[in-house]
């Protein structure tokens, strides 16, 4: 197996792993899309409405990431495009779910 590529949405912090992502909201479904300005694009149904963008962002990582709602936290961006979330693992076991989703 070779080496996991260093990928430059991902960071180590406190035993878990920040997740830096630009949201494209009232996208047509949920889905990952690639990058952006260095950060995992995610696009989300929801509109930036009352936090319901930040809801559906949580719950996708929760579901890709095994994860449950309350494990995946924002931690910046609450009103913003850009935000970063830090979840309870670690960059590697991360990668490799976000990879396996993207096949």
């Amino acid at each position: 197996m070779q080496p996991e590529k260093k990928l430059p949405f991902l960071a180590e912090k406190d035993g878990g792993t920040l997740i830096s992502v630009y949201v494209q909201p009232k996208a047509s479904k949920n889905e990952l899309a690639g990058l952006f300005e260095e950060r995992l694009k995610l696009r989300v149904c929801a509109p930036p409405v009352e936090g319901e963008a930040n809801r559906e962002c949580i719950k996708f990582f929760a579901a890709l990431l095994g994860l449950s709602k309350s494990e995946v936290r924002l931690l910046k961006g609450a009103s913003s495009r850009r935000k970063t979330f830090l979840v309870p693992m670690t960059m590697e076991q991360v990668a490799k779910k976000i990879k396996d989703a993207d096949r």
